[in-house]
């Protein structure tokens, strides 16, 4: 191969600022420029593809195929594979100008990276960042179709696991982005007034995308709980929903008919997580079905919050029960809200909690380490 840095096609299922988003952008930034350059084709315009061309990357958008949770079925699969060929043949045409070496699809749900490998003759790395215990009926038929890949790096062991021991699958956990590394929660007094919070309450932060999994009406039942309804707690909703989805009608018209009135307040996406973490006591990551890891809870965790998590997935690979943080079961509102009050009766265990989570995960989830296991694997499959 020829000397000087080699270019990786980047695959991504969207353009937006949360858990995937980022790592990719943290990854495309922290590239050996020496080693590796990046290509970046996204299927729509928005912040990461401002973030990617500000580190450097030639970023390109075209309408991939994704396959969304609504395309797990018949129908829907039989729609997406027509987009995935033409993707194949589209990215073809691109990689063959730019000298592209190895495909890094970043998604398990983005379909067009095997052809275009296939199509250019170079190595696929395909990213399992998803855990799809909604779809068993076709996960097999998606995972047939992965292990065509060179590689299948998954981000936990949860997420690993489905893959049955394939020799293509290997364990490369997320890092931290440098900007959850220096988060650092505000002053209660002044973040709860910046968002208009009464000092004295007790406050739950969920921070990520509305959707129907992601537990943002197991909380909100939860304040409906006697012994949480009782003092008083407040819910906080940080995050939006995939345009055209019900997710938050469908949540506002839950809060309605639990008469939780200013106690569940939504508040959109925020990227101001330091205001949002010194104006909550705990941080709640109530997924009802399994995390691949819980980026949320991560950087929550590093930033010295109090993290209450469900426990399944890869979450309890993130937060150790009574050591770090709490584990609740998943879709249990009544579970939860047990928790919440004892913490909420417990300052000292929410700040002995939340200052071994930082302590913990800082070590454990190195950006450096994500870097240099990545590019290791590249290295690997282009034989440099």
């Amino acid at each position: 191969m020829a000397a000087g840095p080699a270019t990786v096609l980047y695959l991504h299922s969207s353009s937006g600022r949360y858990g995937a988003d980022r790592q990719l952008e943290m990854l495309i930034a922290g590239l050996d420029p020496a080693r590796y350059r990046a290509l970046a084709v996204l299927p729509g315009h928005g912040p990461l593809a401002g973030a990617l061309r500000a580190a450097g990357a030639e970023v390109r958008v075209r309408p991939l195929a994704v396959l969304r949770r609504a395309l797990f079925s018949p129908r829907g699969l039989a729609l997406t594979a027509p987009r995935a060929a033409a993707d194949a043949q589209a990215l073809w045409r691109v990689g063959r100008r730019r000298g592209v070496a190895l495909v890094h699809t970043n998604t398990s749900v983005t379909l067009g990276g095997a052809g275009t490998a296939a199509a250019l003759g170079v190595p696929h790395v395909w990213h399992l960042r998803e855990i799809h215990a909604d779809h068993a009926r076709w996960w097999p038929l998606l995972r047939r179709a992965m292990l065509t890949a060179d590689a299948i790096p998954a981000l936990s062991a949860a997420a690993l696991a489905p893959l049955d021991g394939a020799r293509q699958g290997r364990l490369i956990t997320e890092g931290l982005p440098t900007e959850a590394l220096k988060r650092r929660p505000a002053p209660r007094a002044e973040a709860r007034a910046a968002v208009g919070l009464p000092v004295d309450a007790f406050v739950c932060l969920v921070v990520g995308r509305l959707n129907a999994w992601k537990g943002q009406d197991v909380l909100a039942r939860a304040l409906a709980e006697p012994e949480v309804a009782r003092i008083g707690a407040i819910g906080l909703v940080a995050g939006d929903a995939w345009p055209g989805e019900p997710h938050e009608a469908d949540l506002r018209a839950l809060a309605a008919r639990l008469g939780l009135g200013e106690r569940l307040r939504l508040l959109g996406y925020r990227d101001d997580l330091d205001l949002l973490y010194g104006a909550a006591d705990v941080v709640v990551v109530p997924s009802t079905r399994p995390e691949p890891l819980g980026l949320v809870a991560l950087e929550a965790a590093a930033a010295g919050c109090c993290v209450v998590a469900s426990d399944a997935g890869g979450l309890p690979e993130i937060i150790r029960e009574g050591r770090t943080g709490r584990l609740v079961a998943p879709g249990d509102p009544a579970a939860l809200a047990r928790v919440l009050a004892e913490l909420a009766a417990d300052p000292a265990q929410r700040a002995r909690l939340g200052a071994a989570a930082a302590s913990d995960v800082r070590e454990r989830f190195s950006r450096v380490r994500l870097l240099e296991q990545t590019q290791a694997l590249y290295d690997e499959l282009l034989g440099r």
